[in-house]
């Protein structure tokens, strides 16, 4: 039945169907009766396969300019219904006009990807504090390396070298997962990042929760203005939202990774909350995804140091706050946004 999460309402049982009645949303299911809650408190609604969403709540939905999003059982992008868009047109004019200019798209792409690097060298670090042995001392190897790449990128006049500087960092990353996981996991580390589908338990969650945050950051970008469809990283191709992946890169570690790995050592995510397929394909199941989406807003509610708004935010923001400072376009909402990236690679707001 329905979970509401800050002001998220995730909708997971197959055959649930979402109405509107009398401004509140009514969500029922054969098996488990009807459950009504005030639409006034739902900012998003999420509705996982299996969940129909009829036509009266979608146009009241709309019309608020409440987003709709429907994804597969393993947490995938299906769809978005957000209703009339508004923001400065003038906006998406300079973000296009970025996108046009060589410099422009390479100071972001290189403001991006240290962002990543940075963050993902933090993770490392603070799994390598609560480590011992080899395990501490590859961690710690592994971040030295990507300290490394960080002060590459201010250099790198070339998009494609920052492509590769990510790329290696993030082989680096992955061949840590082993170490990552302790001794007390209940699954081993996969060698590689397996998405399409993914066929362990620990790429089933880490690819539910990128679709969660896919969600969180594909809705900031709408809400600020810019074209989700418009990035400077990851390649334009049809049907894909290359803006809000490049968004994206920058709090896969700190907001997904961290608490999937943190889960399994604590034995919070265990094989039971997983479905294998014939096929081979493996995806939380229904009491998985309770279980994830309860961590899930937990974490949200952690805080993290902001350098640019001189304070701590809880994460469940961090999405939000980031596209007002993308450089290159007018969408700073700060007059003294420091635009491009600073000598050492390493993004001010990222600092910490």
């Amino acid at each position: 039945m329905p979970e509401l999460i800050k002001n998220t309402l995730y909708v997971m049982t197959p055959g649930s169907s979402i109405h509107f009645d009398t401004d509140a949303v009514r969500i029922y299911h054969p098996d488990n009766g009807a459950k009504r809650l005030p639409l006034v408190r739902i900012d998003h609604v999420v509705a996982f396969g299996g969940v129909t969403v009829t036509d009266d709540f979608l146009h009241r939905c709309a019309a608020d300019q409440r987003s709709v999003t429907w994804l597969s059982g393993n947490g995938r992008f299906r769809a978005c219904v957000i209703g009339p868009q508004g923001g400065n047109p003038l906006l998406r004019v300079a973000q296009h006009d970025a996108l046009r200019d060589q410099g422009r798209r390479l100071d972001i792409a290189r403001t991006i990807v240290a962002g990543k690097l940075h963050n993902t060298r933090q993770v490392l670090l603070r799994a390598a504090a609560d480590a011992k042995g080899i395990r501490q001392q590859t961690l710690r190897t592994v971040a030295q390396a990507i300290t490394q790449d960080l002060a590459a990128l201010p250099v790198t006049d070339n998009i494609n070298v920052v492509l590769g500087i990510e790329g290696q960092a993030a082989k680096r990353y992955v061949s840590t997962w082993r170490h990552l996981l302790t001794e007390h996991s209940p699954v081993a580390a996969p060698t590689h990042r397996i998405s399409l589908p993914p066929t362990d338990p620990v790429n089933a969650a880490l690819s539910f929760g990128y679709g969660m945050l896919r969600i969180a950051v594909h809705g900031a970008l709408e809400h600020v203005g810019l074209d989700p469809y418009i990035g400077y990283l990851h390649g334009i191709r049809p049907s894909k939202p290359a803006l809000a992946l490049d968004m994206m890169e920058e709090l896969r570690q700190l907001l997904v990774d961290r608490l999937v790995f943190t889960a399994f050592n604590r034995r919070q995510l265990l094989p039971q909350h997983f479905t294998h397929h014939p096929g081979g394909a493996c995806e939380l199941n229904d009491d998985g995804r309770r279980t994830y989406l309860a961590l899930w807003s937990e974490a949200r509610s952690r805080t993290w140091p902001h350098r640019q708004f001189g304070r701590d935010l809880p994460a469940a923001v961090l999405p939000s706050s980031r596209p007002g400072y993308l450089p290159g376009t007018s969408a700073a909402t700060h007059r003294n946004t420091t635009h491009g990236t600073p000598p050492d690679g390493i993004p001010a707001h990222l600092r910490r």
